[in-house]
């Protein structure tokens, strides 16, 4: 199967101009690491960056909170240290899945890009044959 999808590329590369070919090779598919990275792109930077101090405080009052429901001797106390202690764990779990959707709609976009790039190309072959 493999190899019929690089067939596949290999004959779209074939069509396409020098510059759409690079373009083209741009859009492979990402590591996790590069699809990371590329959260930091773009203009929601600032709001990943946000996300990402909002998601260090969170854990931070998470382990203070944890620390704390061990140190108490009220019920009361270790309710609320327990209920902050799970507070955070919830924005924290909420952050990283916010994170992992844009990671999937980044790949999304790019996958749209090569499926523009090939019906761009096969109309322009279609034009020139008529």
């Amino acid at each position: 199967m493999k190899t019929k999808i690089e067939e596949i590329d290999q004959l779209i590369k074939e069509t396409l101009t020098e510059e759409e070919a690079k373009f083209y090779d741009d859009l492979e598919e990402q590591s996790v690491f590069a699809m990371i990275a590329g959260l930091y792109k773009g203009k929601n930077l600032w709001f990943t960056v946000v996300m990402h101090i909002v998601n260090l405080v969170a854990l931070g009052f998470l382990i203070y909170s944890a620390m704390q429901a061990f140190k108490t001797e009220s019920t009361k106390e270790l309710i609320l240290w327990t209920s902050g202690f799970f507070v955070c764990f919830a924005t924290m779990c909420m952050i990283k899945i916010y994170a992992w959707l844009q990671i999937h709609r980044n790949a999304l976009q790019r996958e749209l890009k090569r499926l523009e790039l090939q019906v761009s190309s096969l109309s322009s072959k279609i034009s020139e044959e008529v």
